[in-house]
This record gives structure tokens, C-alpha cells and sequence, in this order.
């Protein structure tokens, strides 16, 4: 979610909870009677014969189709702007300067640290995800390891593979983290005579 649209949260919501309680504070002094001590003009009963002669008007079907379209598109708008956004484009290297920008594709050295994870002993298969998380670069690994698998060796696998990753992408705020899952049952490889 953008800046943009957390401050109009943010406005919104304040908007709201002051007008809410405005209602709330004169539905409570109307009903107990002090409203007209503040107000003279404050009636003593509420007609709705003004809104409903409104709904009987050649106008009034073209109107609500309207404000009916507009609130659709805005709640569209709002939930997409809601969705979470956690991938990460192209990014911006250390050593960047106005004469010239060094850019990296962090999905593509995610990749490959996938890729030479899985070619671990004992590992099975590997992915990766690069996302935000709490304002960190987060490079998610997940790996998927064989039963008889020496987890000694694969950890250590894995230590190398963040750590060449983390040079790789050459930034401070970049995270690599790991998951191992074991397979429930060993994969039987077929014996060459």
C-alpha cells in the first residue's frame, strides 16, 4: 500500500470517526431533549416525506445509477489499492550516482541461489521469492530435502548459498531466509548395471 493511499486511509478515518460521533453526541442530546436548548431550530419529530417524494422523481433512477457506478469504481480502487504488495522489482546497487545507475533483478540471483541449492546432496528440489518484509529485501528460499539426508552438510549448503546471494545483491537491507521441509519418503532411484 502507497503513501497516497494510507494518508486518505488515514483522513478518511478520521473524517468518519468525527462524524460519527457528532451524530452519535446529537442523537443522544435530541432524544434526552437538550439538543433544542442548543439549537432552537431543532425539531421535535423527523418527517422523511421531503426524501421519499425524492425517490418518485423522473431524476432519481439516473442519479442512483450513477452514484451506484461511482461507488463501484471507487471500492474496486480501494481494494486493489489494499492488495499486499510484497514483490520487489528492479533495485538500485550501491555505487549508483548521477553519471550512471547500477540496477540488479534480484528474482534472477534468487533463482539461481535456488538453483545451486538444489544441487545440493540430499536436496531434492529448491525455489525462491524476493519480497518486502518490514522494510527488509527478503530472499525466501525453500527447500525441500531428502530423509536420509545430512542435514550437517545441507545447512552448511545453504549458509554458503545466502552468503554468496548476499554478496550478490551488494545490499545492507537485503535478508536471506531459509526453509527446509523433509520429504515424507525417500526417492528411489533406479540402479544402472
Amino acid at each position: 500500500m502507497g503513501r497516497a493511499v494510507l494518508g486518505l486511509n488515514r483522513f478518511l478515518a478520521l473524517v468518519l470517526g468525527l462524524v460519527l460521533i457528532v451524530m452519535g453526541v446529537a442523537m443522544v442530546a435530541w432524544a434526552a431533549g437538550w439538543l433544542v436548548k442548543v439549537w432552537s431550530a431543532a425539531p421535535k419529530t423527523l418527517t422523511l416525506k421531503t426524501a421519499t417524494d425524492a425517490f418518485t422523481m423522473a431524476w432519481w433512477p439516473w442519479a442512483a445509477g450513477i452514484a451506484g457506478a461511482i461507488f463501484i469504481l471507487l471500492a474496486v480502487w480501494w481494494l486493489l489499492a489494499h492488495l499486499p504488495r510484497r514483490g520487489v522489482g528492479v533495485l538500485s546497487l550501491p555505487g549508483s550516482s548521477k553519471s550512471g545507475r547500477l540496477l540488479i533483478d534480484p528474482a534472477g540471483a534468487a533463482s539461481t541461489a535456488a538453483d545451486v541449492l538444489a544441487e545440493t546432496s540430499g536436496v531434492r528440489s529448491a525455489s525462491s521469492r524476493v519480497l518486502r518484509d518490514r522494510g527488509q529485501l527478503v530472499v525466501a528460499l525453500k527447500a525441500v530435502v531428502e530423509p536420509t539426508a545430512d542435514l550437517r552438510s545441507v545447512v552448511t549448503a545453504t549458509d554458503e548459498v545466502a552468503a554468496d546471494l548476499a554478496q550478490v545483491l551488494g545490499r545492507e537491507d537485503a535478508r536471506a531466509r531459509v526453509q527446509l521441509g523433509v520429504a515424507r519418503r525417500a526417492r528411489h532411484q533406479s540402479r544402472v548395471s
